[in-house]
């Protein structure tokens, strides 16, 4: 979908007007007020379509808005009626009690509270976390058209290796501004929208690096105040909007809080019962399709941070029956039906599903590695694991070769025919500066960055190269323990087809469908070549090996290059973190 133009973007984001923070609103500016003409229902029912409550201008910290009616009557979670009685009749409570769940359409159930008039605190009184649990507009944190843009820029650039979020129903809902009646829906939007403004290129939103920062740092901390107030019932909104939040503080370096958000997201999902394939029966086509997308982000997400930062495993594969998410495009997904994809059109999911076949190898090779680590094997045990090990190299290897077209790496060079200059000065700095087009250039291609199967390529290709590293590194380990010794001649070939396979991967696919991958692309290939650019040192001594080396040497002017990726998305200077060697 093209992106909408970006002259739809008010002035008042621009550097003098810095983006006023979610809980410091302007009480003397009074919002201007929305038509009184009826919010148009959700596409989905929900309970919220017939339940708008009560505000006082002067009892929030808010401004209120116009368009509000009073509820006569409202469901309680037993499906019984109950009077809605009048703020001027009775003594409203200090603060709103439980609310009344309602659960009517699985994606979008939601939990409303029923919100009294809420007193202004003191300011050294610190409020209920119930307090930001109500209706907000979207204007309350920035213009309608600049959220409008962001959204859209989610869906060019960062949906296609994230698809946890239904395209329809969700624009659906926007329009009909169902922010406006179901504050985890708000959260929703802010999660988007923040985890958006720290992954795309900078020159598609006109403001500067601090403005965006801040609205994203406004953004999340929205989404956060209101989320946090609605755990009871869990629903698969809050698994999305924390896997969001987790892509966002990953991209701003904020490791602890990254997996702080990682580990709510995971075990929500499993107090869903994600990751049981029984536990979907009886939900509709859209709700059991977002769930196993996210479900599988999460799985993959799991497996990375385990063989990166030596973390356990969160799920492990051994507890998931859930199936893969069925190939279709959003469009075909509806809230009672699959409608058949079309012949010969690839569905963009195809991309994570076989990233998850993927990372389901890395699970299997972690666990044993982990396992053998604390008890490690003996005898015929270690001949057996070893076979084991040989066999799911021979699966990673082939993990692709049924993908289909739109995913098929398209060679760009053979093995052991890569041009002399790859590496060199003259094609370092003309993919620096590539690169560095790609993020500050409002007028740069961005066809390759929009080609999502382009973006996957990378993102699968490279991910595969690494699970295959991990488990020919454990298979020499083993075969160490066995014999007493191992063919260093045939390691080093290992290695070497290892660093000129992931080498021709990345000058196969265009240096912006890999930057548009960020930073989690960055980590994957540094993890793989802080281990093959010893073979650079030995190669200073050893002259006999330099061919060899050129290819390891690669690695660390590309670590550069996708640093930018990095630097180039929020820092206000683009430094380069250079690999020595």
């Amino acid at each position: 979908m093209p992106s909408p133009p970006s002259t739809i973007l008010s002035p008042s984001l621009g550097p003098q007007s810095p983006v006023s923070t979610f809980l410091e609103p302007n009480l003397n500016s009074p919002l201007p007020p929305v038509p009184p003409a009826p919010i148009p229902p959700s596409r989905y029912t929900i309970a919220a379509d017939t339940y708008h409550p009560h505000y006082n201008a002067n009892a929030h910290s808010t401004p209120p808005f116009s368009g509000s009616r009073p509820l006569e009557s409202v469901t309680n979670g037993n499906g019984i009626l109950a009077r809605h009685s009048s703020p001027k009749n009775d003594d409203p409570a200090p603060y709103p009690s439980q609310q009344d769940n309602f659960s009517t359409y699985p994606l979008y159930n939601w939990s409303y509270k029923q919100h009294q008039a809420l007193p202004v605190h003191p300011p050294n009184v610190i409020p209920p976390l119930s307090f930001h649990y109500r209706p907000h507009r979207l204007e309350d944190i920035a213009p309608r058209d600049t959220i409008s843009l962001i959204i859209a820029l989610f869906f060019d650039f960062v949906y296609p290796l994230t698809p946890c979020i239904h395209k329809p129903s969700f624009m659906a809902d926007l329009h009909s501004r169902r922010e406006e009646r179901d504050p985890l829906f708000f959260a929703l939007v802010m999660s988007t929208v923040a985890s958006t403004l720290v992954q795309v290129p900078r020159s598609y939103l006109p403001m500067e690096r601090p403005v965006v920062r801040k609205l994203a740092q406004t953004c999340h901390e929205a989404s956060r105040y209101i989320s946090v107030a609605s755990y009871d019932p869990p629903t698969s909104m809050h698994v999305v909007i924390r896997y969001l939040d987790c892509c966002y503080h990953f991209c701003e370096g904020h490791d602890a809080t990254q997996h702080a958000a990682f580990g709510e997201a995971a075990h929500i999902a499993v107090t869903l019962r994600m990751h049981e394939e029984a536990s979907y029966e009886g939900l509709d086509p859209i709700e059991c399709e977002v769930r196993r997308r996210t479900f599988w982000l999460l799985f993959g997400a799991d497996k990375s941070m385990s063989i990166l930062l030596g973390r356990p495993i969160c799920l492990r594969d051994e507890d998931c029956t859930v199936h893969f998410p069925k190939e279709l495009d959003d469009e075909y997904i509806t809230p009672s039906a699959y409608l058949p994809q079309p012949h010969g059109k690839t569905a963009t999911v195809s991309g994570l599903n076989y990233t998850s076949r993927i990372f389901a190898l890395l699970g299997e090779i972690l666990v044993r590695i982990r396992v053998d680590k604390r008890s490690p094997p003996q005898g015929q045990f270690a001949t057996a694991r070893l076979e084991e090990v040989q066999s799911l190299h021979a699966r990673i290897l082939a993990a692709l070769i049924h993908a289909p077209e739109p995913l098929r790496l398209k060679q760009a060079h053979s093995q052991s025919h890569l041009p002399p200059e790859y590496g060199g000065a003259g094609f370092r700095q003309a993919t620096f500066a590539e690169v560095k087009d790609f993020f500050d250039n409002p007028n740069a291609s961005r066809a390759n960055a929009l080609n999502p199967f382009l973006v996957m390529q990378a993102n699968l290709y490279v991910t595969q190269q690494l699970v295959r590293f991990v488990i020919e590194q454990y298979r020499d380990e083993l075969i160490i323990s066995l014999q007493g010794s191992i063919d260093e001649m045939q390691v080093a070939e290992d290695r070497e087809a290892v660093a000129s396979d992931l080498l021709n991967i990345l000058h196969s696919i265009p240096i912006q469908s890999i930057a548009t991958n960020g930073p989690s692309l960055v980590h994957k290939v540094r993890f793989v070549a802080s281990t093959l650019l010893d073979a650079v040192r030995k190669a200073e001594t050893a002259p006999a090996s330099a061919a060899r080396a050129h290819a390891y040497l690669f690695f660390s002017n590309l670590a550069e290059q996708l640093t930018l990726c990095e630097d180039w998305m929020m820092t206000e200077t683009a430094t380069l973190a250079v690999l020595t060697v």
